[in-house]
């Protein structure tokens, strides 16, 4: 039996307008009676004719109109098959788990239709998995390769219980599940147009010489010494004109170079080795010639470039110069840094802060001194120095410090029961919040982090801040501050309180525990002056020693625990020696007062190994894992650990791990050495 085809729409109105209009026209027959019957009659008959021949026509015309709408939509059918079969965008059509069901020709071309019919998507495209399906009718879009191309791969959900409406397929039935088309639109092109236009964007950098003055005045023989700086400027000149960039020198330790976003690139894959090759110009000196670079990329302006590299070359100089960094809108990227940064031998740098702080601290109210969490003897340390300088200023100052660590307590315990000791010095940080007003100054010391303060809080509520500190500069670090001191080069915050002493107010008297107090810093920070000790680190010590630290008092207040000892001795037998150079280990938490200081010691103590260029010991505490990395001078432990989210010194660094096992951490070191290696950064 011949299924009758329905029509419906407007192609259902226009049949039927006919039959309608001639029932429409006997209603008019039926006013036409009422105003005069002989038109009525002859309406009647034309109606009846006219009816007739439509009922007539719909009756034996209608199977051949039928047959022509069929053969019609037929032949669209399978025209709109070819068409979308031929059509140059591919396009598939997946099931509810992903397999191909339906492909295009354009698809098909992609590989062999044997291969891709009924295979999963994620076969041929393994960025399409099961999980970036769109969840409801909307439409969702990613970014796929395939081969050498990149497409933008747009994937649309379709239920089938829709499509049977939309087919008029009313038989009663529900139609469960849905099918996904997948429309692949081809990029590349317009990804090498764009790529291409982005290499040519302009990068600005700030080249500056660390040490130029001190290298030439070391070089005695005058001819030499032009030669040096001939040999320098040429070194600059020749690595960036060689990549096609302006190199003009504004000063004569200072370059400013404008070159191409694609040379960035290749000096990023060289690591910048003209790093190296500016060295190298200093031959065999004892002090070579280094460099530091600030690159400014991707800003809005060519302002906004200019103003990146400046706070790039401010960083880089911040973290002990030798290094070149590279900022852009997303964050900041570090190269070089792999060398000491050498001792200034003059003070005048001291003098001048040391002047500056004294005029700060002077015009202000009230002072507040604070380190960072968890302090310890460096930090703690530093904050007695300053306040004694308050002191002697005639200035209210007040210590914050939230907790006390069971390794710092000692020393904490000293300065309280020294019989000059002030009340109301050690407040909390709450309390400092509520006492600090608009005049009110706040020195931070051996931190240029604000996260890791003792009080955050406390950077906002003072108007001015002083910043010391002997760490290297990062990412994050305190802005806006009135005065700021970072020398990486000093061995300690207590070190270089001890030289701004020498210098505020015609130079502080100060008591024996005061001068115990910082030479406890200076000690523990300098592993009883074996790490990152110079000339003016002696200079200090001695310093404080004739302001009456007791040595021998200082070395009994950090004698070990005898638990803290054990734990330290199986830390030291856990190591494990990684890639020949590195020493690996694990210190246990439980029952040990200050786990993090015995893993630093620990840490310390795995130097002594033969053959060991940096050591990594790791500890659980308040739920994180934090990592302590030592190193003598041939690996920059700062380095790793700023790629863990910390940082440090060269040879002293730390890290905190959040929501990790240890034996992830370890993994984790382990992985970030392996690409550090690759990479050639140590």
């Amino acid at each position: 039996m011949a299924t009758k085809v329905k029509t419906k729409g407007k192609l259902k109105t226009y049949l039927q307008m006919p039959l309608l209009l001639g029932i429409a026209l006997a209603l008019v027959n039926v006013v036409v009676y009422m105003l005069n019957t002989d038109a009525g009659i002859l309406l009647t008959v034309f109606v009846v004719i006219y009816l007739t021949t439509i009922i007539l026509m719909m009756i034996f015309s209608g199977p051949a109109l039928e047959a022509e709408l069929i053969s019609f939509a037929t032949e669209y059918g399978q025209i709109q098959k070819q068409l979308l079969k031929e059509l140059e965008l591919p396009h598939a059509l997946l099931d509810e788990n992903g397999r191909v069901i339906w492909m295009n020709r354009a698809f098909e071309a992609m590989g062999s239709h044997e291969k891709f019919y009924k295979k999963s998507i994620s076969n041929i495209i393994p960025e399409l998995t099961k999980d970036k399906f769109p969840e409801d009718d909307g439409t969702v879009e990613h970014d796929v390769i395939i081969g050498d191309r990149d497409f933008q791969a747009r994937m649309k959900r379709i239920s089938l219980q829709d499509m049977a409406l939309l087919a008029d397929m009313r038989d009663g039935r529900d139609y469960d599940g849905y099918l996904i088309a997948v429309y692949l639109f081809d990029r590349t092109a317009l990804k090498m147009a764009l790529k291409e236009i982005d290499d040519q964007s302009l990068a600005v950098g700030l080249a500056y010489i660390d040490n130029y003055e001190e290298t030439i005045e070391n070089v005695q023989d005058p001819e030499k010494r032009s030669m040096l700086a001939v040999y320098t400027d040429t070194a600059i000149q020749k690595s960036f004109t060689a990549l096609d960039g302006i190199v003009r020198k504004t000063e004569k330790d200072k370059y400013l170079v404008i070159f191409r976003k694609s040379a960035l690139k290749i000096l990023e894959n060289e690591r910048f080795q003209v790093l190296e090759d500016v060295k190298k110009t200093s031959g065999n000196s004892a002090s070579p010639v280094t460099l530091s670079i600030g690159v400014g990329v991707d800003g809005l302006t060519y302002a906004q470039n200019c103003e990146f590299a400046r706070n790039a070359i401010d960083l880089a100089l911040g973290r002990g110069g030798d290094q070149a960094i590279v900022k852009n809108r997303k964050g900041i990227s570090y190269y070089g840094g792999k060398s000491q940064q050498k001792e200034s031998m003059t003070r005048v740098k001291a003098r001048v802060k040391a002047q500056a702080m004294e005029e700060i601290i002077s015009a202000r109210d009230k002072v507040f001194v604070m380190g960072h969490r968890n302090g310890d003897a460096d930090s703690f340390g530093a904050t007695v120095g300053i306040k004694c300088a308050c002191v002697n200023l005639k200035k209210e100052c007040h210590i914050v410090l939230d907790s006390v660590t069971p390794s710092l307590q000692p020393l904490v315990d000293l300065y309280k029961n020294d019989p000059g000791y002030e009340d109301n010095t050690i407040i909390t940080g709450q309390k400092a919040l509520d006492l600090a007003g608009e005049n009110a100054v706040l020195v931070v010391v051996d931190v240029n982090k604000p996260s890791i303060t003792e009080c955050p809080e406390l950077l906002k509520k003072c108007s001015s801040i002083i910043v010391l500190d002997h760490h290297r500069q990062g990412t994050e670090s305190i802005e806006n501050a009135t005065l700021a001191y970072i020398e990486p080069y000093a061995s300690s915050a207590c070190e270089m309180v001890a030289e701004i002493l020498q210098y505020i107010h015609d130079g502080v008297k100060f008591k024996g525990v005061v001068a115990d107090c910082l030479y406890s810093g200076l000690v523990m920070d300098t592993q009883n002056f074996t790490a990152k000790t110079g000339v003016r680190t002696f200079e200090a010590a001695a310093y404080l020693r004739r302001g009456g630290a007791d040595v021998t008092l200082v070395r009994k207040l950090f004698r070990d625990d005898p638990v803290d000892y054990r734990a330290k001795a199986e830390a030291n037998g856990n190591v494990e020696v990684y890639k020949k150079y590195y020493a690996i280990s694990t210190c246990p938490s439980d029952g040990i007062k200050s786990p993090t200081v015995v893993a630093a010691q620990s840490a310390n103590e795995l130097l002594n190994i033969s053959g060991i260029k940096a050591s990594f010991v790791m500890t659980d505490y308040q739920d994180k894992i934090y990592i302590s990395a030592r190193s003598i001078d041939e690996v920059n432990v700062q380095l790793i650990m700023e790629r863990l989210g910390g940082g440090g010194h060269m040879t002293i660094a730390g890290a905190q791990l959040e929501n990790m096992s240890m034996d992830d951490a370890v993994a984790e070191v382990k992985k970030t050495l392996d690409i550090m290696i690759q990479e050639g950064s140590i």
